[in-house]
């Protein structure tokens, strides 16, 4: 016969109070740290310190931090934790705010603009003291909704320029520049690019990044700029890799603008045959671990993420602690990764 456990019974300070004949005041006083001055005895503190830890007492932080103001939490909002980049991001935040005192509570998205509010709405009822996020696309609505109600905010990764939010993010025009030419200084004629359609700021600015550096080359061709769709993200970079390599003219080079595309791009190509870096030079997004147990390198952007995580946290917890109501847009360095810093590391 299977038998249900009682559900265990609140235990409040009052209940304590009760133990032991005195007052709830005079049990708060010893269990929040206040009695400075000495008024309850060494003795009383003793034993109201002995009957909590029997009772198993746990404070109730969320009724604290209402009457303080802080609940000493953050809610950070990621777009894809099963995106190496985003995992890396999350675990350094959540490193940094503990190192700051403060409590991390993630949400994932999964680039779906419903969730983000969903998310939104549940931490705001948590009380969370501010938000760092990774906006989904046409969420500006949201964000300005934040920082309208004054709530502190960072974005990171992703920004809307024309908001008045504090962001961290990085030079991707210019990283992505640098990395089209990269190709072609090793002789790649035939580049493509492959991105997400989407109307993220980011995303764009890495696109017109490297179609910039093609067309001052004089090789561009639309014909080898393809979009792929987050939802359906493997199908769609195989059906571009596929028109890529059977192309009349074929490719010699492709720039892969994000982390997932690079690594479903770089199965895609094995998957058709493709002797990477000997038939196709590559260049893509963000460093994986996959790329150092394939029998060749693979050129990589590097972004600053544990800088960025920092940086995020340090904004994010200036605007609670009211000290910067400045507007500050941070945009970091990323570095290009070659395959001779590859083989050096």
């Amino acid at each position: 016969m299977i038998q249900l456990k009682e559900k265990m019974k609140k235990i409040s300070l009052k209940t304590i109070a009760n133990e032991l004949g005195v007052s709830s005041a005079t049990v708060s006083l010893v269990l929040n740290g206040k009695d400075k001055n000495g008024r309850v005895s060494k003795e009383l503190s003793r034993k109201i310190l002995d009957k909590a830890a029997e009772l198993n007492y746990v404070p109730n932080t969320l009724a604290k931090s209402l009457k303080v103001g802080k609940s000493r939490t953050i809610g950070l909002i990621i777009a894809d934790i099963s995106n190496l980049f985003f995992g890396a991001l999350a675990l350094h935040i959540q490193s940094f705010a503990q190192q700051k005192g403060y409590t991390v509570i993630i949400g994932n998205t999964n680039e779906k603009l419903n969730e983000m509010e969903h998310i939104i709405n549940f931490l705001l009822a948590r009380q969370v003291d501010g938000f760092i996020i990774t906006p989904t696309e046409k969420s500006q609505n949201l964000i300005n909704k934040l920082t309208v109600s004054n709530i502190p905010l960072v974005l990171v990764d992703r920004t809307f320029p024309e908001l008045k939010v504090n962001s961290v993010t990085i030079n991707n025009y210019e990283i992505s520049y640098k990395a089209t030419e990269e190709l072609i200084k090793k002789g790649c004629r035939n580049i493509g690019v492959i991105s997400y359609k989407q109307d993220h700021f980011h995303v764009n600015e890495r696109k017109r990044g490297a179609v910039e550096a093609l067309k001052n080359s004089g090789i561009f061709n639309p014909n080898y700029i393809a979009e792929v769709r987050y939802d359906f993200l493997k199908e769609d970079v195989s059906a571009a890799i596929e028109k890529m390599v059977n192309e009349n003219i074929r490719i010699d080079g492709i720039f892969f603008t994000t982390n997932s595309i690079s690594i479903n791009g770089v199965k895609s190509l094995i998957n058709n045959n493709i002797i990477i870096q000997k038939d196709i030079q590559l260049m893509c997004f963000d460093e994986n671990d996959a790329f150092y147990i394939l029998p060749y390198t693979i050129p990589f952007i590097k972004q600053p993420i544990k800088e960025m995580a920092e940086k995020a946290i340090d904004l994010l917890i200036e605007q609670i602690d009211d000290n910067n109501n400045e507007l500050i847009k941070v945009i970091q360095d990323a570095e290009l990764v070659t395959n001779e810093k590859i083989v050096d590391q």
